[in-house]
């Protein structure tokens, strides 16, 4: 269909039916392929790539948000005019992925050890195939215009492909290695994870502080433990070298490890905090991350006290086949039996759980493969210190730092089967790796031809690190990888700052020797209204596929866009969407009165650059437009989406709506007239610029609105994004419609303060000593009656103010309405004392219910919240109701 034809009737719908509009036009939009990326010679290329949902997931409110602000851009930079290429794509979840189709064979009764490696793997991708693109199919619903024919999944064949070229190389340069380090283990996952894999999560536990004999049953130390299973695993005691209270031990010196009848020497290293506890500290090197380190340095033995299931193995002596915990519990209670316990004490501390099943995750010694990642940080550093890649908001830059400073080696094997497995061949007669992009048949230093490929597959942030790139083609030499790279700016949560922004850095400055993209932008995260995390066991999940069936895209991309300002925290709350909503109605009733009108001239056209109307209103208007176009246009460039969001709201509901349709209306009904023209060409041009401005945020609605404008149009998602006329500026056509504006805003504020009836016509009196000024106001009497509902207006150089009028000033210009007349106050103040009364029983009844601590106490807390925000609401109309009454006494 041609975009040109969309427009078929000259009047919108009497209502806003957002669901059948939005199912037209996504489908219109993918039938044209309006989203795909244009390759055109000599234009500015602007790119994103879309950061990889899993494969397993489902559209949440993080996604929404994240999409939505990444959709802004592309469709302002399409507007611009750019090359524009937004690359959608899935990440395959290693863990994540695999956990689920494990679920799904324990509910058959079977399991991946059954099926074997190659069966387990082939009946993940039936589940990819299956269910796999269900984020895509909603996130189409969003509105997103990806590049939909450019689909990327990690694992298919081109990033497979790639996977393997970077791995070969970096192992090759000697950044990547082999060899037995202490990870985090998850016992549940079975496999390494990386230290940003590791969620650490306050939890209650004890305190043990332990008695650690001398050998020789002399009064050795005292030492605090939150985990004595693995004293198990002690291989020394350790004191700072300047720590005056152990100067009377030689290094060396031998205590007993309790319950284990082992001995273990005393060791002096700086490490130790002297102001912790005794400052004395258990080394645990096969179960510690910082005692790991300390046995490096001072040679101590690793003695592993349980397997890969979290069980204590023959090295725990009698505790073994114990689960962990179970062995804790025994332990501590042998060493209270034994008297080796000096007491215990309740806890709170930073527990390391595994961030995608949440189980405790243990230090644990285990053959690994890592990159060696120090020379690839101190590039990442330097190119964010030289402006090459700028982080938005910048609060982030001292983090980042601070992070890559104290940045380890990065554990990339994961011992899993779904994922990259790791093109490594261990060769069972030399001994040694062959490591290869293609699949060897012999090894590469014997000739043997007994080898066999490591079992264990790449982190998934691995694939994900050059995502960049690799989505583009790499490492053929492609069009879009010429034209597209690096990309123009990367959108996430700060949350995965480490996962995996720093990661693409690093990867994109080695591999490509350019930086991934030139912005990061790191929105805030989403909670609810109270500021909680969102969660399914806490009932507060906002669920957008829900918000879109109830209020429609446009609304919520509107409200996420509204919300999404630079910091750490956004608060959801649905009511907002509710009032964006009407919003959205607003600007839809707004339309059909312009459509109306507008269609009253077929060959209607807007003013072009250089024109402008006569009609100081129509002057106004486009003066206001100029502003907010360039400020929306600003606040586009810097990623300040909540200020261009509110600079569209308040240009559409309070300029657009409340004042200027207001103003025309009267000259849009003399049909034939000049006046009508002029407005009708003014009213054309605004709602012109209006749709472009509000289109990347709300793209359904302003395409549908715009398709019936006069004239035969293509479609807005690529017409030219709105510039600033300089023709139209109009600083003192302002100024003399703020004048007027802001007297009749005075008057309405009179009659609001009275409580007037809405019908009432008043009569004012203008006191104005400017003869300029007063001019003007003369000029537009007609209107301010209008508009002030004002059935006589005076307008004078001096005059008294009555002592019953209602009274304000707007510069040097005093409003004066008088009131006596107007009101029965007799009848207000019964009113006001009836509902005086309402109010006080309602505020005491809430307030008996806070005031009560089995309320307070037992209550969820959305619910006692709930409670504080009506009576905070209840004393705040109180509050108005004395101000009323006082008013009206007044008056008596």
């Amino acid at each position: 269909m041609n975009a040109s034809e969309h427009s078929e009737t000259r009047e919108l719908g009497k209502t806003y039916e957002f669901a059948e509009l939005e199912q037209r036009w996504l489908a219109r939009w993918l039938a044209d392929k309006t989203f795909s990326a244009r390759m055109d010679a000599g234009k500015p290329a602007f790119s994103i790539v879309i950061p990889p949902p899993n494969v397993t997931g489902v559209l949440h409110i993080g996604h929404a948000l994240n999409n939505t602000l990444q959709d802004i851009l592309v469709r302002y930079h399409r507007m611009l005019g750019d090359n524009t290429l937004w690359v959608p794509g899935t990440d395959h979840a290693g863990i994540a992925t695999q956990n689920v189709v494990e679920r799904q064979l324990a509910r058959e009764g079977s399991s991946r050890h059954k099926l074997g490696r190659e069966a387990f793997v082939e009946r993940v991708w039936q589940w990819r195939a299956e269910k796999g693109g269900a984020i895509f199919n909603q996130l189409r619903h969003l509105g997103l215009s990806c590049d939909w024919d450019r689909e990327r999944f990690t694992m298919d064949e081109g990033l497979s492909r790639a996977v393997r070229e970077v791995f070969v190389r970096l192992y090759q340069e000697g950044l990547i290695y082999k060899g037995p380090y202490i990870v985090n283990w998850c016992p549940r996952c079975h496999t390494a994870l990386a230290d940003d894999e590791v969620e650490h999560e306050d939890q209650d536990g004890m305190l043990y502080h332990v008695h650690y004999p001398l050998a020789d049953g002399g009064r050795g130390v005292i030492i605090a433990t939150t985990r004595p299973e693995t004293m198990l695993g002690d291989t020394a005691v350790a004191v700072h070298p300047e720590d005056e209270r152990y100067r009377h031990l030689p290094a060396g010196t031998a205590f007993l490890l309790p319950l284990s009848g082992r001995t273990i020497p005393l060791i002096r290293d700086s490490y130790v905090e002297r102001e912790f506890g005794t400052g004395a500290l258990k080394v645990t090197p096969a179960h510690d991350r910082n005692d790991y380190e300390l046995g490096q340095r001072h040679n101590l033995e690793q003695v592993v006290v349980f397997d890969d299931n979290g069980i204590m193995n023959e090295q725990a002596g009698s505790y073994q086949g114990l689960d962990r915990f179970a062995c804790r519990r025994r332990i501590v209670a042998d060493l209270k039996e034994q008297g080796f316990l000096v007491r215990e004490e309740p806890y709170r501390h930073a527990v390391g759980c595994c961030y995608r099943c949440h189980t405790v995750v243990e230090p644990y010694i285990s053959d690994q493969w890592f990159v060696s990642v120090r020379p690839l940080a101190d590039k990442a550093v330097e190119a964010v210190k030289s402006g090459r890649i700028k982080i938005h908001p910048d609060i982030w830059d001292k983090t980042f730092y601070s992070w890559m400073a104290n940045i380890r080696d990065w554990c990339i094997s994961r011992q899993i089967w779904w994922g990259h497995r790791i093109p490594a061949w261990n060769c069972a007669d030399c001994g040694k790796i062959t490591v290869s992009t293609a699949e060897p048949s012999v090894c590469a230093h014997c000739g043997g031809g007994n080898i066999k490929q490591e079992e264990d597959v790449l982190d998934t942030w691995f694939s994900s690190a050059l995502w960049p790139f690799t989505t583009m083609g790499w490492p053929e030499k492609t069009r879009e990888l010429a034209m597209f790279y690096p990309t123009s700016v990367l959108s996430t949560g700060f949350d995965i700052l480490f996962f995996w922004v720093a990661r693409m850095m690093m990867m994109g400055l080695h591999i490509m020797n350019e930086v991934p993209f030139r912005d990061v932008y790191l929105h805030a995260l989403v909670r609810d209204r109270f500021g909680k995390k969102m969660s399914k066991s806490t009932g507060n999940v906002i669920d957008p596929m829900d918000m879109i069936a109830q209020y429609g895209a446009d609304a919520l991309r509107f409200t996420l866009t509204a919300f999404a300002a630079q910091g750490r925290e956004i608060r959801m709350d649905t009511e907002r969407i509710e009032g964006y909503r009407r919003f959205i109605n607003k600007l839809w009733n707004a339309a059909r009165f312009a459509v109306m009108h507008l269609h009253q001239e077929p060959d209607l056209q807007a003013f072009q650059p250089g024109e402008r109307p006569e009609g100081l209103v129509h002057r106004w208007m486009l003066h206001r437009l100029n502003a907010t176009v360039g400020e929306v246009r600003r606040a586009l460039d810097s990623y300040n989406f909540n200020d261009a969001a509110s600079l569209c709201y308040q240009f559409v509901w309070h300029h657009l709506c409340d004042w200027y349709l207001e103003w025309i209306k009267k000259d849009l009904f003399k049909t034939d007239s000049d006046e009508a023209h002029e407005a009708r060409r003014t009213l054309l041009s605004v709602f012109e610029a209006t749709l472009k401005l509000l289109h990347p945020i709300i793209p359904f609605v302003t395409e549908e609105i715009w398709s019936h404008l006069p004239g035969r149009r293509g479609y807005l998602m690529l017409a030219p994004f709105p510039e600033a006329v300089p023709s139209w500026n109009d600083d003192a056509g302002n100024g003399a419609m703020s004048l007027l504006m802001d007297v009749i805003s005075g008057l309405r504020s009179i009659r609001t303060t009275a409580e007037l009836h809405p019908g009432a016509q008043i009569k004012a009196t203008l006191i104005c000593p400017n003869a300029e000024r007063r001019q003007l106001l003369e000029r537009y009497r007609a209107d301010i009656m209008t508009m002030a509902k004002a059935e006589e207006l005076a307008i004078v150089a001096a005059g008294a103010v009555p002592n019953d009028a209602g009274h304000a000033l707007v510069g040097d210009v005093e409003l004066v309405v008088p009131l006596r007349d107007l009101l029965d106050v007799a009848s207000e103040l019964e009113k006001l004392a009836r509902e005086r009364a309402k109010l006080e029983a309602e505020l005491s009844r809430i307030q008996g219910k806070l005031d009560n601590p089995n309320f307070t106490a037992k209550a969820p807390e959305a619910v006692v919240a709930r409670e504080r925000e009506k009576a905070v609401e209840l004393s705040a109309r109180l509050q108005k109701n004395s101000e009323s009454i006082n008013r009206m006494r007044a008056l008596q």
